[in-house]
């Protein structure tokens, strides 16, 4: 057998493997690997790919990752209207809504289908040959955009359909998929934790940070946001291709995708009642938001009779749960520090009972949220409770006599520290490393297998050192006794003198390991090597300035006044002298270059390389004297470039900077 058949085989093999993994952990939440098994699979196939470019598909999962950012989107008119539901907010208008129907058929009994109202972005996914071709928003019902590249970087949307399962339900192999993009409320709660540990501003909702992913011209945002999809219809040229919607749903699930795993067939209205009831009690529950259920006639010759007004269909409607509001009255604003050291604006409420459950606190998020609700302590507020989160206040109704507005304290209310704020952010923080609020969080940094590696210093030892004050910051590890840490709970003499060896040991280690493990925001393990190297001591990189620090490869202008906020910060000045006092690894020998073959060249890489990572390459040409930066420019020398380059690529042509493939870079090493 040819190589390149050889090749297509394995490429094939892959493929079927992955999309398994990618069905088993995204659609059904039960993975058979680990990350890392499925990154190692992922990487064989691009390898492949990138050595045999003509295998590759658009179905293929290597097709999934954004690509460059767009001008614009492209009109799209859908085969068939994408129209609003009405609504029901009672079981009389439930009743109703039955009555028209079984009224319009001239039928005794009508059945039906429930299903979750997702709370997400509607979407048409388009299938030719049963391949993902075109992904269209809703838009304003007849015509949307094109989003196609976004959508293809949701996992539990596939790239392609098994065409003996279409087979098996007679769908033909082009076909439509309409359903719900969402946000689950665990990832929605991962990227506001993120959106503040980066000083960004937190979204509002699951909805619109789903919507705005979508709707964003770089599908890398796309891709960066852990976005699901649940389908919720399939079309044949704009039509129902199967008698019943319960067999489209079933059909759908067998096609793998993701469809309601409770929608249910009820035969009457008082069914789909009970079956409404049941779920306003169960939805907080749920992984994702609803706001209320969908109900559909279930027979596709009945939808078809029907039909629909010029706004929506008559064989569905929308039940609506009501919102769980209540107004009461803001006593106090707080301030908390977060365990970033972020400070966060707390109102403090005269308690109101809200879906059942008393609340007296509602996070107002920063100082941003403050003004834009234009919120004083003594206003009168209307609160909304979503899920099992903490309540929002939605907006004030009615102001305070003795209003008086909120203030940012100047120092932090737990160490007194002074508080920074960048200009590009809404956060204000305390930076101070051994600030109380954040004593439990540094320490298990410090002691992570990344940073000090301290093994045994786990989350119950550390809230114990804390909570009886035996540590107040991480430069107290190295003056614990052996009689006092035995005397902890669970703790004996032989595992205390355990781990005063790893505190001991951890001494020894390298300078970039402490600097990542003073958790200096934005400075991961990566960067604290790249800064070890260039300063060679923890006494250098303290008195940097930032413009000396954006010389550091891979080092922006964000990350070196985040490094040098840090290191003004008194308390962090001493926690350092205090390091260095107990005898830690303050230095780093400098390695000596390998030669001078690039000396004074300035590199830029881009793609994806097939032979190294771009980190690697770096250090092969920073080893040979070059320097590497991230953005190019008239200084940049060579621009290396591998699959799929973003617009450095475009720029480096229009500035005629030399451009390197592998090959080329490969001989410039002299390899």
């Amino acid at each position: 057998m040819s190589s390149a058949k050889t090749a297509a085989k394995e490429i094939a093999r892959l493929r079927q493997r992955i999309r398994h993994h990618e069905y088993c952990y995204y659609v059904l939440d039960e993975p058979e690997i680990s990350d890392a098994k499925f990154d190692k699979l992922m990487n064989q196939l691009k390898a492949l790919e990138a050595g045999h470019p003509e295998q590759v598909t658009p179905d293929s999962p290597t097709q999934r990752v954004g690509g460059t950012p767009r001008e614009g989107f492209l009109s799209v008119r859908h085969s068939r209207a994408m129209l609003s539901l009405e609504n029901a907010y009672s079981c009389d208008e439930l009743r109703d809504f039955d009555r028209r129907v079984r009224e319009g058929i001239g039928r005794e009994r009508v059945d039906y289908v429930c299903e979750h109202k997702f709370d997400g972005l509607s979407i048409s996914l388009q299938y030719e040959d049963g391949v993902l071709v075109r992904g269209v928003t809703r838009g304003d019902g007849s015509t949307g955009e094109d989003v196609t590249p976004n959508v293809k970087t949701i996992r539990s949307i596939p790239l392609s359909v098994d065409r003996d399962v279409l087979k098996k339900h007679r769908i033909p192999r082009d076909f439509e998929v309409r359903g719900e993009i969402i946000m689950t409320r665990k990832a929605f709660e991962q990227l506001n934790r993120q959106q503040e540990e980066q000083g960004g501003k937190r979204f509002a909702n699951p909805r619109n940070a789903a919507a705005g992913a979508v709707r964003v011209l770089d599908p890398g945002v796309t891709a960066s946001r852990r976005l699901d999809f649940y389908a919720y219809l399939l079309l044949v040229d704009g039509r129902l291709p199967l008698k019943r919607h319960s067999d489209s749903l079933a059909a759908l699930k067998q096609m793998q995708f993701r469809v309601c795993a409770d929608f249910a067939a009820c035969r009457s209205v008082e069914e789909v009642e009970k079956y409404c009831a049941r779920w306003e009690e169960k939805r907080e529950k749920l992984p994702y938001e609803i706001d209320g259920i969908v109900v559909k006639v279930d027979e596709a010759a009945i939808q078809t009779e029907l039909g629909a007004t010029a706004k929506a269909p008559r064989w569905a409607i929308a039940y609506k749960y009501p919102a769980r509001q209540e107004t009461t009255v803001v006593n106090d604003i707080i301030v908390q520090v977060g365990r970033t050291g972020a400070l966060t604006p707390v109102a403090v409420l005269e308690p109101v009972q809200v879906g059942g459950v008393t609340v007296s606190r509602s996070t107002l998020h920063n100082l941003d949220e403050v003004e834009r609700l234009g919120v004083h302590i003594g206003d009168t507020v209307l609160i909304e409770r979503a899920g099992e989160v903490i309540p929002h206040v939605v907006k004030v109704v009615q102001e305070g006599k003795e209003r008086r507005p909120f203030e940012m304290p100047g120092k932090c209310p737990e160490c007194g520290s002074r508080i920074h704020k960048a200009e590009d952010e809404v956060a204000y923080r305390c930076v101070n490393a051994a600030c109380p609020a954040k004593r439990k969080e540094s320490l298990l940094h410090f002691a992570g297998r990344h940073a000090m590696n301290i093994d045994g210093l786990g989350e119950k030892i550390v809230d114990q050192l804390v909570d009886k004050e035996m540590v107040r910051d991480v430069a107290d590890l190295y003056h614990l006794k052996l009689e006092s840490l035995a005397a902890l709970e669970r703790m004996a003499e032989k595992s205390a003198q355990n781990l005063l060896d790893e505190i001991e040991a951890s001494k020894k280690l390298g300078l970039s390991r402490l600097i990542y493990a003073l958790g200096v925001r934005f400075v991961g393990e990566r960067t604290g090597q790249l800064l070890a190297e260039h300063f060679g001591s923890l006494e250098a990189l303290k008195d940097a300035s930032e413009e000396q620090l954006v010389e550091v490869h891979e080092v922006g202008p964000k990350v070196a006044a985040s490094i040098v906020e840090f290191f003004s910060e008194s308390a962090n000045k001493k926690l350092v002298k205090r390091l260095v006092e107990a005898g830690l690894n303050v230095k780093e020998e400098r390695k000596a270059p390998k030669g001078t073959r690039l000396a004074g060249k300035t590199f830029v890489f881009t793609g994806e390389l097939s032979t190294y990572t771009r980190e690697q390459a770096g250090e092969l040409v920073s080893s040979h004297g070059a320097k590497v930066t991230s953005s190019v420019s008239k200084k940049t020398d060579y621009v290396v470039v591998g699959a799929e380059p973003g617009s450095k690529y475009d720029k480096a042509k229009s500035l005629g900077v030399a451009i390197l493939d592998e090959a080329a870079f490969e001989k410039l090493l002299g390899k």
